[in-house]
C-alpha cells in the first residue's frame, strides 16, 4: 500500500465551518508530505540527495534535517478544489503531489538561471551541488510528476496528465520570456503580464482545474476553477515581485531589494519604466547601467519605482484580480465553507507578509 492509498482526509472545521488558511495549508502539507517523500525515494542517487536537500529533508551530506519546505499552497489548492466540487482530497492526492514536484522542478531551474544563492534561508541546491546536477535533479522531479499522475490508474488520469503538460509548457514559455527581458530595454506591461501569467498563473490555474477534474466536476466548473486559480496565480506573482523589492529578508529568505540588484524587469519595475514619468525615466537610466547595483543604488531604485507608480499599479491590479477570482468562484457554483476557504487562499496569495 502506497502513501497515496493509505492517506486519510484532512480534518474539516467544526460543523462544516471554514478553516483558517493556516489550518488549510497545514492539513495539505500533512497529507501530501508522506506521498511526496515516497515518490522522491524512487529517484536515483544522487538525484534523491539533491531533491531531499532542496525540499529540506536532509543536509548536503544526506543527514536528516527539518528545514522549511514551503507553504504547500499549490497542493492545498488541488485538494481544496476537489473537495469544493464534492470530491475527496484523497482522490486528488496524486495531482497534489505532481504539482508540488513540478513547482520544485521550476525552482531548481530558476535558481540556476537567476544565479540565486539563497532559498528558504539556506544555500540553493545548485550552489551546493553544482549547476548541472541541480538541473538534472529538476528534470528528475518533472519526470516523476507525470509518473505519479499517470501511474495512479484512477479515472481521468490521462486527461489530468494532458492538463499538467499544457501548464508546464506555459510555465516554460513564461520563464523563457522572463529570461529574454534581461537583454531588452523595451519590455512593455502587456508582455510582462503575459509572462507572469505563463510563469506562475498557468500552474496555479492547473492546480484548481486538476482538483476539480479529479473531484468529479463537469467541464464548466473545471474551467471556472481554472480561471480562479489563474487569477490567483497572477496576484501571487505580483505580490512576489513586490516582495522581491520591499520584502523583509527575514521573511523572504533573500536580500533586501534583491530583484533590483539583479536588474530584474518584474511587474512593478516595468509598470514604473512605462509610466511616462520623470521618476520612470530616471529609473530607466539606472536600470540600464552596467555597474553592479550597490545597496544605496538599489534603495534609490526602489524609491523611483514607488515614485513612478509601480507599487500602486501592482496594488490596484492585485485587487482587480481578487475580484475576478471571486466571480469565478460564483461561476463554479461554490457555496459555504469550500468557497470561503478558496477565497481565503486567494487573499493570502495576494497579501503575503514580508
Amino acid at each position: 500500500m502506497t502513501a497515496i492509498d493509505s492517506a486519510t482526509e484532512p480534518a474539516a472545521g467544526p460543523a462544516g465551518a471554514a478553516r483558517t488558511t493556516t489550518e488549510i495549508l497545514t492539513g495539505a502539507r500533512d497529507l501530501v508530505a508522506p506521498a511526496l517523500r515516497e515518490a522522491a525515494d524512487g529517484l536515483p542517487e544522487p538525484m534523491r540527495r539533491i531533491a531531499g536537500y532542496h525540499f529540506g529533508w536532509c543536509d548536503a551530506e544526506g543527514r536528516p534535517a527539518s528545514e522549511d519546505g514551503g507553504k504547500a499552497l499549490r497542493p492545498a489548492l488541488v485538494l481544496l478544489a476537489a473537495e469544493a466540487v464534492g470530491g475527496t482530497a484523497r482522490a486528488a492526492l496524486p495531482a497534489a503531489v505532481a504539482v508540488e514536484l513540478v513547482h520544485n522542478f521550476s525552482l531548481l531551474h530558476d535558481d540556476v538561471m537567476d544565479g540565486d544563492t539563497t532559498r528558504r534561508h539556506r544555500p540553493t541546491a545548485w550552489s551546493v551541488f553544482g549547476p548541472s546536477p541541480a538541473v538534472l535533479a529538476g528534470d528528475a522531479l518533472l519526470t516523476l510528476a507525470f509518473e505519479v499522475l499517470a501511474g495512479d490508474g484512477r479515472p481521468r488520469a490521462a486527461e489530468a496528465g494532458r492538463m499538467l503538460g499544457a501548464a508546464v509548457q506555459a510555465l516554460v514559455g513564461g520563464q523563457a520570456a522572463d529570461l529574454s527581458f534581461e537583454r531588452r530595454s523595451d519590455v512593455d506591461l502587456a508582455e510582462c503580464t503575459a509572462m507572469a501569467c505563463g510563469k506562475t498563473g498557468a500552474l496555479l490555474g492547473c492546480c484548481t482545474a486538476l482538483g476539480a477534474l479529479l473531484g468529479g466536476a463537469e467541464p464548466d466548473r473545471v474551467d471556472a476553477l481554472r480561471d480562479f486559480g489563474a487569477d490567483l496565480g497572477l496576484a501571487f506573482q505580483i505580490t512576489d515581485d513586490l516582495l522581491g523589492i520591499w520584502g523583509d529578508p527575514a521573511a523572504t529568505g533573500k536580500p533586501v531589494h534583491s530583484d533590483l540588484r539583479s536588474r530584474k524587469k518584474s511587474l512593478p519595475v516595468v509598470a514604473a519604466l512605462t509610466s511616462g514619468t520623470d521618476a520612470g525615466e530616471r529609473l530607466g537610466a539606472l536600470m540600464a547601467g552596467e555597474e553592479p547595483m550597490t545597496g544605496e543604488s538599489a534603495a534609490h531604485a526602489a524609491e523611483l519605482v514607488e515614485a513612478a507608480g509601480g507599487r500602486a499599479w501592482c496594488d490596484e491590479r492585485a485587487a482587480e484580480l481578487l475580484e475576478r477570482a471571486a466571480a469565478s468562484l460564483d461561476a463554479a457554483a461554490l457555496h459555504g465553507a469550500p468557497r470561503e476557504e478558496l477565497a481565503a487562499l486567494a487573499r493570502l496569495a495576494a497579501h503575503r507578509d514580508g
